[in-house]
């Protein structure tokens, strides 16, 4: 609990911002891996997240078992501290409740509701549907704190089962970024309360996705120049209310288009690790790069060969934003392959697009905006 008070209390403030500081743990599969299970998850769960921007009747939300960053937040009167997912592709909070006995809660802080002196109790059960699992909880209000920001009487879920890799997950619950439209449980979401109860200055928020463990940051209230260079360059969302959607003009490799041609939509999404697509343009982009197909859900790519790779050019807004290969392959011990992944519906811009380029999240004028990281 100390170490968890520490990580809360490290938190900047500059000119209005409240920056959160963002850890980059081991992945959940990673840990599976390490303990022979990601086969057996991947054979039960053969697509490992939602199939976004289609018609379904699951909840719109990301358990991406790739995804490594995560900050602290405190619930409650005194504040329980929990490692939550700041996820721009969902709107609601839940954690694990101390009533969990489940398998997915172990290894997680739960929530004591009998230690809050403000808890208030929600409208009931809740189950959210996931292609990779599930969660089902009963809803609550109480008080949330991020950094030093105090959000009274938001609305929150408490779980006491799920599916079993959350068990292997570095955070412990989810705290949604999205718009209103996108919440699950029906409640007003965080940001949202933070900006009606006049806790930030401005309606906007941002965030700094570094490579290392330390120093990313989610900073409230605005932008953060120490994080990226030349402009921010903004584009309009295309799903107001929804996710933060944006329209793709074609991406190209030396000025040929690879993908996306006549313009498609993507999700701006910090709750999802890669660049995720159609098949045939993933496919077509991984044939572009060299990279080949060996099995699994990613291509290959030979690590000597990445000096010489070519850029991807996603052309949004009049403007081409240039992933170099340095950005677009991730390199695990020995081998490496692509930051590509084939998920049927929306094109998704996860963490390998937002570590490249330091990416502002304007919720009054609903756009957002990217500038080259630092």
């Amino acid at each position: 609990m100390k170490s968890a008070v520490l990580l809360v209390l490290l938190v900047a403030f500059t000119e209005g911002l409240v920056k959160i500081p963002l850890f980059r743990g081991k992945s959940a599969r990673q840990a599976l891996e390490e303990v022979g299970l990601y086969e057996e998850y991947k054979a039960q769960y053969p697509q490992p997240r939602l199939q976004r921007g289609l018609k379904l009747n699951n909840v719109p939300i990301t358990y991406d078992p790739q995804v490594t960053y995560y900050g602290m937040i405190g619930i409650g009167n005194p504040p329980q501290y929990f490692k939550v997912l700041f996820d721009t592709g969902s709107a609601d909070l839940w954690v694990p409740s101390l009533n969990c006995t489940h398998y997915s809660c172990g290894n997680h802080a739960r929530f004591n509701r009998s230690a809050s002196s403000t808890l208030q109790k929600g409208d009931g059960d809740f189950t959210l549907d996931y292609v990779s699992g599930y969660v089902k909880g009963v809803t609550a209000y109480d008080t949330v704190l991020v950094g030093d920001i105090y959000v009274v009487n938001q609305l929150f879920g408490l779980t006491y089962s799920g599916g079993s890799f959350l068990r292997y997950m570095p955070w412990d619950g989810i705290q949604g970024l999205a718009f209103i439209g996108a919440s699950a449980l029906g409640g007003t979401p965080l940001f949202k309360n933070m900006w009606n109860q006049g806790r930030i200055t401005q309606n906007q928020f941002s965030m700094y996705l570094s490579k290392s463990v330390e120093g990313s940051a989610l900073i409230l209230g605005g932008v953060d120049e120490q994080y990226f260079t030349g402009p921010v360059n903004w584009v309009m969302v295309k799903e107001e209310d929804t996710y933060w959607t944006i329209q793709i003009d074609s991406i190209t490799i030396n000025g040929n288009t690879v993908a996306c041609s006549g313009g498609c939509l993507a999700i701006v999404d910090s709750g999802t690790a890669l660049i995720t697509g159609p098949t045939r343009d993933i496919g077509n982009i991984n044939g572009w790069v060299g990279a080949y197909q060996a099995g699994g859900d990613q291509a290959s790519v030979g690590c000597s060969n990445v000096g010489v790779m070519p850029d991807l050019v996603f052309n949004i807004g009049g403007n081409a934003f240039h992933l170099p290969a340095s950005a677009y392959v991730l390199q695990h011990g020995t081998s490496c392959q692509t930051g590509f992944e084939y998920v049927p519906g929306s094109w998704i811009l996860g963490e390998v697009f937002m570590r490249h380029y330091y990416t502002v999240f304007d919720v009054n004028n609903s756009r957002v905006g990217f500038a080259l990281a630092v």
